[in-house]
């Protein structure tokens, strides 16, 4: 495989990021993410909260970041992808180490540039976050255990969601929106949930290939269901500790639990096949959505 950038770097690059980072389903998350933590980590406050630009520069800043992680994703996992994936982009040939390579140092200097403009906490935070990322990909370069021990892998990439979470809510604290206090911990910890849910759920499955990267191949399908259901739970729970003091409203997130609960019910009963996507996805959208709509529904 040749590494050479090719005349028609940009529209391999378009090609790419279509088929691999579809912006229907990412940038509609990172969308609903940063206004669902912005919007309530401001109305904790007791303020009332309305995007401004700087929410957007924050909702751009997140899609760019996750884009850099899913071209260095792309890049660490060649070996697998190699013999499980050979239609991957990477592997077949159709993008090259050196363009992707290329893609995030741009995406590195609009990130920092859109940041720098903010604030020099907004701009550490989002780097910190980055750099980190660029960091385990070294670490499960040189680690056999990191790179083929799902549980311990995800015990030390999870963090880059953290991080990207800390740097909305840091940035809206450099920018006097907030004052940050113990419900950001909360609120953060309520996001990590919500994405471990998803996280779980994907890679729960009653059968399992010899060499798939299933958690459920680590813990068994009933182990692994519990703790795909528990982190949803632990959301909820997040929620109720936030949010019951604004009575109904407050709670209105909390529907949502059903959408696990029908989730778990579906994949225990089936006994064969993998957790119901569908209902996973659908716990990202309306929590993050909800908690939306009761931050613009306060008074």
């Amino acid at each position: 495989m040749t590494t050479a950038v090719v005349p028609h770097a940009p529209a391999r690059l378009g090609r790419f990021v279509l088929r691999m980072f579809p912006p229907h389903i990412y940038v509609t998350y990172a969308l609903l993410w940063v206004l669902a933590l912005e919007s309530s980590a401001v109305t904790l406050t007791g303020s009332a909260w309305r995007p401004t630009g700087a929410t957007w520069v924050r909702v751009v800043t997140v899609v760019l970041a996750l884009l850099f992680l899913r071209m260095l994703d792309e890049q660490k996992d060649l070996a697998y992808d190699r013999v499980h994936h050979p239609d991957r982009p990477l592997v077949t040939g159709a993008i090259t180490v050196t363009e992707l390579r290329g893609a995030m140092a741009a995406l590195t200097a609009v990130v920092a540039g859109l940041n720098a403009r903010q604030s020099a906490a907004a701009l550490l935070l989002i780097l910190v976050c980055l750099g980190y990322a660029l960091f385990l990909a070294a670490l499960e370069r040189v680690s056999r255990a990191v790179r083929d021990r799902q549980l311990l892998n995800l015990a030390v990439t999870c963090p880059v969601q953290v991080l990207l979470g800390a740097y909305v809510y840091g940035a809206l604290a450099a920018a006097g929106a907030i004052t940050a206090d113990r419900h950001g911990v909360v609120l953060l910890a309520l996001c990590a949930c919500v994405f471990l849910h998803f996280e779980f759920a994907r890679k729960t499955a009653w059968e399992a290939e010899p060499t798939a990267r299933l958690y459920s191949a680590d813990l068994g399908p009933r182990r692994s269901a519990a703790v795909t259901a528990g982190f949803a739970a632990g959301a909820i729970g997040c929620q109720v500790a936030l949010f019951a003091p604004d009575g109904p409203l407050g709670l209105l997130p909390c529907l949502a639990a059903a959408l696990p609960a029908w989730g778990t019910w579906r994949f225990l009963s089936a006994r064969r096949g993998g957790w119901p996507l569908p209902a996973a996805m659908g716990f990202v959208v309306s929590t993050y959505l909800a908690l939306t709509v009761r931050a613009v529904l306060l008074p």
